[in-house]
């Protein structure tokens, strides 16, 4: 399997060609990924899929490696700006769950999740790679802990569950619940744990939200 190496400088500031070459490059590396694992990603079947040559690969990105970063990278952009979007203005925990159900769902449809699965899994055979694609989960955890920080506001939750915390355990639970739902082929135990999730919420939002006194008769 490739290398980690060190990025081609000759296309740092390419011209519009190469910027199409490389989109191109991208994309196929991606969809290499979803379809065939990380195993199965090579120079050559990427070539293939984008039906350019192998060498293209190395003239733009330096190694097979880099260019499986840079499909990571473009993927988790794409999806940070629109989940953004998405949990912008949720102010309590049952909808930030209703959010993360959406999210998982749109995750599993497009196999987003399966790109960073793969490159986890290929982190363990390939030197380098590995704090190449811890450092690009972190954009995520600090994502979460965003969200869960604006969903909790000022309430007594803050101090029952810090947000950082439960942002490490909610991106790793997240992972292994994407690993497990395309291992098993089947969502429903996953999508299960966000109904629960929900009701938890529910509950502990009805709990810690102070109670609005009685007017005398």
């Amino acid at each position: 399997m490739a290398k980690a190496g060190a990025p081609s400088k000759a296309v740092a500031n390419g011209t519009g060609r190469s910027a199409v070459t490389r989109r191109q490059l991208v994309d196929a590396a991606i969809a290499t990924l979803q379809l065939e694992g990380y195993t199965g990603t090579s120079a050559r079947s990427i070539a293939r899929r984008a039906g350019l040559n192998q060498g293209l690969i190395f003239y733009h990105f330096g190694s097979v490696a880099n260019l499986l970063l840079a499909a990571l990278d473009s993927v988790s952009q794409e999806r940070l700006q629109r989940y953004e979007a998405e949990v912008s203005g949720v102010t309590n925990p049952s909808r930030l769950v209703d959010a993360a159900e959406e999210i998982f769902r749109n995750d599993l449809k497009a196999g987003y999740v399966t790109v960073l699965v793969e490159m986890i899994a290929g982190a363990s055979s390939t030197p380098g790679l590995g704090p190449e694609v811890s450092a690009r989960i972190q954009p995520w955890r600090g994502f979460a802990q965003s969200a869960i920080e604006a969903a909790v506001g000022d309430s007594p939750l803050g101090s029952v569950l810090p947000a950082k915390d439960v942002a490490h355990a909610v991106v790793a639970l997240y992972l292994g619940l994407e690993l497990l739902s395309h291992l098993d082929g089947d969502p429903g135990p996953a999508l299960a744990l966000f109904a629960r999730a929900k009701g938890l919420a529910e509950l502990l939002e009805a709990l810690t939200t102070p109670s609005t006194p009685k007017e005398a008769p």
